[in-house]
């Protein structure tokens, strides 16, 4: 049996190389059988183009790899099949998108979510992240992959590896996804292509432009090349619907104001009328039912009710280059830039009710009495109509943006026939900035007569205001704190909620520096060793600036003119009910900013951390402090990895077995709370051993079995290695922190698939999976000494010891368990169909996932949830039915996302949160005016689907429910 190994003289693109080996795979396969096999091969290598050429290439790629991989192949250069990166991967088997203003963010791989997946671009492991709404995740600070960062056209292959293997770097339990840009040496030729689009969202009403190109050549007799590509867009959308900010119990937040006489608590002002607490409701039969019904602790209403609209504007660019250099046939040196900015300004515009999520102290639901109420059987608010209502209009303005850079080089080079070297140096690095993060209100407090009403939409509720919304005159203004005319300014108004201003600037970045080489060495056929070193270096910081007032109180104007504006058209895409505001008055920030000089970071008037100070602080800022933080980890890693083909009782098996070793040096700073932000540091070390085997045994010339066993660690998450928090050395001692001590996640995991290749682009899979997830992470309060606790002594007052008990609440490692499935994939082109027919063909694939997690409910109570892995779908599902007949193509594909949870135990006295599933349709249709153009159209989530965020299994109470409209590309392609 002759080797496979590639001739250095062959001078293969990736790409190439997997079609040849394919190819040869089959013809050596099929002359082992009969010559007339070898003859029907022959006639297989038809060259064909468009849809089905990518399938045929990620086929062959798929089945030449030792490993459990899907692949997905650009049509054609600068030509991806979706228009987001993570939508693309949303097409594999077991892989599930999670969106952030109607565009895919982040992917969850078998039912482990971002922070278990690692992304390599062009073979170096890298990390972007960007900013997203709250109810999205706000800031990424953890170590999740944000695909939006990168337009779709700068990339040409995308390989999803479901198995580990010795040479495949650490830090996955979930998947290593690998982004490949096109190189010139791909190409062998001079290539130069361009596209334009027109991108029109029907919610706003606007089009906006996407373009592309990619100039490739090489010289010399094919030893030098040198391509470059772009890729720029901008996308203007609404993000339009309903929210509540969570659901809480009726006893919550000090309860409701009982029926009886007098008023509601104490406090206000006397010069602000509305800020007195209002009158009780009478003690009546009805008015006492009522109560007693809405205090129940069964009984659940919004926090926040409100409606709102989002306003994303966003301007992406990316470049890429690469360089190669073939100065002798053994050696070749690579040299790939990537360069990707994205910035985007986003206004949140909400009218909302604020009194139900607040305590007496804020004049909130000890304020507010009950007129009228009904819940359903589960708990859940239907109808309710309240006095002594605090109304606001709430607006955030953003200003955000995410810059990527990444070299890397890297030499190849042959010393021998038999021994070949590899060595790759690069650094990926995001930052991220959120320089503007301003929020503005108007308020009127003390509403009587204030409705919401789910009897006819769980999702969008009538909400009805007893005052004119769009009003300038009317109860919505900026309502400031009283300046005093002697004694001491007061910072806020007693048991009252004034209005706001916000100032919160943010950033994070993330660096990783990786140098590695590799070493390959094939003495004989069909068996090489590998092996290799590899250092990386990570670093990741964040930011946060607040305001030192941090109840972010203002004065009041002088006037109240020009500084509102009014927002109008809302609810275009959602079929509201009748009665519900689709304009209201909303703060002008503009003008609020030049009112108030907010951004001059100073004083302007009053005493120190008062209403009129905008003064900024960070780590001594106990609101900001949380989000300054840094953690540098140094990993050295090396492996050695065996890959072979043999043949035990005639069967072809391919594989390989390794081992890789790995030691991690974690450096995490923070700051406690003592001292007005005391800077903490500390060091911890952990090392792994982590055995990989991947087989695939061709059982019949197109039938494949595949096994894979490893075990597998990803590291803890960012956030909870903060050692910063909060001591209280008086009263009950405590400690509130992060534990930068914590053992990454462990796994062991194993993979069997049968996969059977019956056509050129047919191809049926079933796939087994089964992860045994040693080490899980949650929040629990132990009690330790605090020497134990790994602070330092230098955070205690003088006269403690370190001996001292401490209540000390903070992540630990917990029992993890197991998560279990199989994927079912199906692709048949429908060539058995007689004329036209033949063009059509289908994609295929339904994943099912199982995994039950012991959740700890309170850290000082034995109470548990069992419930679902965080992030996992149970279920998902996609479908492509295409048509390619060389000179027109068309592909429509439905996602289908089954529920998954994003937090257990819920917040606010429930038991989960999470979201429901969703179904994306897409469409893509291409016309082949001329061998060199394209004429092409485009449709994205043609069925508007929300995003629909729950809390509560039994209730599936709205948290958020936003529509970001369709939208629909049209455009051309040249290539030239």
């Amino acid at each position: 049996m002759p080797s496979f190994r590639p001739s250095r003289r062959l001078a293969l693109s990736p790409v190439a190389l997997a079609a040849t080996l394919a190819t040869l795979s089959a013809a050596s396969a099929s002359a082992q059988t009969a010559p007339a096999d070898a003859a029907k091969n022959q006639l297989e290598t038809v060259t064909v183009t468009g849809i089905r050429a990518s399938l045929e290439s990620a086929l062959n790629a798929k089945r030449q790899d030792k490993g459990i991989v899907d692949v997905i192949k650009s049509e054609d250069i600068a030509k991806f099949p979706d228009t987001n990166l993570a939508e693309s991967l949303q097409r594999v088997p077991g892989v599930v998108i999670d969106r952030d203003a109607g565009e895919g963010r982040n992917i969850t791989v078998r039912g482990l979510g971002a922070d278990f997946t690692r992304v390599r671009i062009n073979g170096i492991e890298a990390l972007a992240t960007t900013g997203g709404t709250d109810s999205s995740g706000g800031a990424n600070r953890s170590r999740g992959f944000d695909f939006n960062v990168f337009a779709a056209e700068l990339f040409n292959s995308l390989t999803v590896r479901k198995s580990n293997q010795a040479d495949i770097d650490e830090g996955s339990l979930g998947a290593t996804v690998d982004l490949q840009a096109a190189r010139p040496f791909d190409l062998k030729k001079f290539v130069a292509t361009a596209s334009l689009k027109g991108r029109y969202n029907d919610l706003i009403g606007k089009t906006d432009p996407r373009a592309a190109f990619l100039v490739s050549n090489t010289f010399a007799n094919n030893t030098f090349g040198v391509l470059v590509s772009g890729a720029l867009s901008k996308r203007r959308l609404y993000e339009e619907g309903f929210s509540t900010v969570r659901w809480d119990n009726g006893a919550s937040s000090g309860g409701w104001c009982a029926p009886g006489t007098g008023n509601c608590g104490t406090g206000g002002v006397a010069s602000i009328p509305s800020s007195l607490p209002p009158a009780k409701l009478p003690a009546t039969a009805d008015n006492l039912a009522t109560y007693n019904t809405a205090s129940s602790a069964n009984n659940f209403h919004p926090r926040l009710p409100r409606y709102g609209r989002l306003t994303h504007d966003q301007d992406r660019v990316g470049l890429t280059g690469s360089v190669q250099w073939r100065p002798a046939d053994t050696t070749t040196v690579s040299l790939d830039l990537l360069y990707s900015k994205l910035k985007a300004t986003r206004q949140e515009d909400f009218l909302e009710a604020i009194s139900f999520s607040r305590t007496a102290a804020q004049g909130g639901k000890p304020q507010t009495s009950v007129v009228e109420s009904q819940y359903d059987a589960n708990g859940a608010l239907l109808y309710g109509k309240y006095n002594g209502v605090d109304v606001r209009a709430e607006s955030r303005y953003d200003e955000l943006s995410t810059t990527f850079t990444q070299p890397t080089l890297t030499v190849e080079h042959e010393f021998t026939d038999t021994l070949r070297a590899q060595v790759k140096l690069g650094r990926a690095e995001s930052k991220f900035r959120n320089p503007v993060q301003t929020t503005t209100t108007l308020d009127a407090l003390n509403v009587n007569g204030y409705a919401i009403d789910f009897r006819g939409n769980d999702r969008l509720p009538v909400i009805s205001y007893p005052f004119d919304v769009t009003s300038a005159s009317g109860p919505l203004q900026i309502v400031g704190v009283p300046v005093a005319t002697s004694g001491t300014q007061a910072t806020t108004v007693t048991n009252a909620t004034t209005s706001e201003i916000r100032i919160r600037p943010q950033g994070a970045n993330n660096r990783n520096d990786v140098a590695q080489i590799d070493l390959t060495w094939e003495p004989m056929d069909n068996f090489l060793l590998k092996g290799g070193v590899q250092h990386k270096r990570y670093k990741f910081d964040t930011y946060e600036f607040r305001r030192i007032n941090q109840n972010d109180t203002i004065f009041a104007p002088a006037s109240t003119a020009g500084l509102t504006t009014t927002l109008t058209g809302f609810g275009k895409g959602l079929s509201l009910p009748g009665g519900v505001a689709t304009s209201w008055v909303i703060p002008d920030l503009k003008a609020i900013v030049a009112a108030y000089d907010i951004y001059c970071n100073c004083l302007k008037s009053g005493p120190v951390g008062g209403p009129g100070d905008f003064t900024l602080s960070s780590t001594t800022n106990g609101n900001a402090r949380g989000n300054n933080r840094a953690v540098q980890e140094t990993d050295q890693g090396g492996y050695l990895m065996a890959e072979f083909t043999r043949r035990p009782f005639g069967i072809k098996v391919d594989g390989n077995v390794g081992v890789r070793y790995v030691t991690t040096e974690q450096i995490a700073t923070g700051y406690q709370s003592i001292g007005g932000g005391t800077e903490v540091t500390t060091v911890n070390k952990y090392s792994d051993t982590l055995p990989a085997l991947n087989l695939a045994a061709t059982v019949a010339p197109d039938v494949i079995l595949r096994f894979a066993a490893a075990k597998a660690m990803a590291r803890p998450q960012l956030g909870n290695l903060n050692p910063g928090g909060s001591i209280a050395t008086t009263g009950t001692l405590s400690i509130t922190a992060g534990n930068p001590y914590l053992k990454p996640f462990r796994a062991k995991t194993f993979d069997f698939s049968a996969e059977w290749y019956h056509d050129r682009n047919g191809f049926i899979g079933l796939g087994l999976f089964q992860k045994n997830i040693d080490t899980y992470i949650q929040s629990l309060r132990t009690n330790i000494a605090f020497k134990d606790s790994g602070l330092p002594l230098s955070l205690l007052p003088s006269n403690f010891t370190g001996d001292e008990i401490f209540q000390y609440t903070t992540p630990i490692n917990t029992p993890g368990g197991k998560l279990k499935g199989f994927e079912i994939n199906f692709q048949q082109p429908f060539n058995f169909l007689p004329g036209w027919g033949k063009n059509f063909g289908v994609l295929l694939n339904y994943t099912k996932v199982q995994s039950k997690i012991t959740y700890l409910v309170s850290p000082t109570s034995n109470s548990v949830i069992v419930d679902d892995l965080i992030n996992m779908s149970p279920t998902s599902a996609n479908g492509t039915l295409y048509y390619d007949d060389g000179t027109f193509s068309a592909r429509v594909s439905l996602s289908k996302r089954s529920s998954f949870l994003t937090r257990v135990p819920g917040q606010n006295n429930n038991d989960v949160e999470g979201k429901n599933g969703t179904k994306n349709v897409d469409l893509s249709l291409s016309y082949k005016v001329t061998p060199n153009l394209d004429l092409t159209l485009e449709g994205v989530n043609l069925t508007n689907e929300a995003n629909d965020q729950f809390i509560s299994r039994a209730r599936n109470s709205s948290v958020v429910y936003h529509v970001t409209g369709r939208e629909y590309l049209i455009g051309a392609r040249y290539k030239f």
